[in-house]
């Protein structure tokens, strides 16, 4: 039996790019079936959006990608998703690789499948590489998983096994608690290789500030 998937975008200020997202994604995924969260834009994302099938979803104010997430997780499980897959909204995700996503967890029926780049410190920027290699190392120890790519936003999650989690997170450490709970419960992890484009790629992520948050997390996990 097919399952019914949703592509879920956090946007901030992305007028610039969410047109043409939407539009590849639509190759790919009904264009109804595309959720976009406008984090409290000051731009016209919200409005060109609406010029589209996709569904619109507002803050009001920006309240950080976590929340964002949160947002589009509890309208799909309201709308009776089946899998999400997550992507971001500034073209630095491939929508090609959203069928490499659903033919994976159709052939292993997997809870969780990470979309693993290329994190070379050559290709990805350095202070990224620094920050992901960190929380991946200390997110596969703590899970006893190899984990490539844990600050990947391009994801896909099955809405049985998110229900499941109880996020709180609010900003991108949000990511990381997801692996963390999803580990701690035993649901199956699993990756694909994607490719990722960095150019101007500083986007929204503050590296001090979101590794603190991230030390916090591993903090407050000791008591999951």
């Amino acid at each position: 039996m097919s399952q019914h998937a949703a592509v879920l975008i956090p946007a901030y200020n992305a007028s610039r790019t969410i047109l043409e997202l939407i539009e590849r994604i639509s190759v790919h995924i009904p264009e109804n079936d595309i959720i976009v969260v406008d984090d409290g834009s000051e731009d016209q994302t919200s409005d060109l959006v609406e010029k589209t099938e996709a569904t619109i979803l507002k803050h009001s104010k920006n309240k950080g990608k976590g929340e964002a997430l949160k947002t589009g997780f509890r309208y799909a499980v309201e709308q009776g998703y089946d899998l999400v897959i997550t992507l971001d909204s500034d073209l630095q995700h491939d929508p090609k690789f959203i069928k490499s996503f659903l033919s994976r967890a159709k052939a292993n029926n997997t809870d969780l499948i990470l979309g693993k780049r290329n994190i070379d410190p050559g290709i990805m920027p350095f202070h990224r590489y620094l920050s992901n290699k960190l929380t991946s190392t200390i997110i596969s120890i703590l899970t006893g998983k190899s984990i490539k790519d844990s600050q990947s936003g391009y994801r896909l999650i099955n809405v049985k096994a998110l229900k499941s989690l109880d996020l709180q997170s609010r900003e991108y450490d949000l990511e990381s608690e997801i692996l963390l709970k999803a580990a701690k419960r035993g649901l199956k992890i699993d990756s694909v290789a994607i490719s990722t484009i960095y150019a101007d790629a500083s986007g929204f992520i503050s590296p001090f500030a979101d590794t603190w948050r991230f030390l916090l997390l591993l903090w407050r996990s000791l008591w999951w």
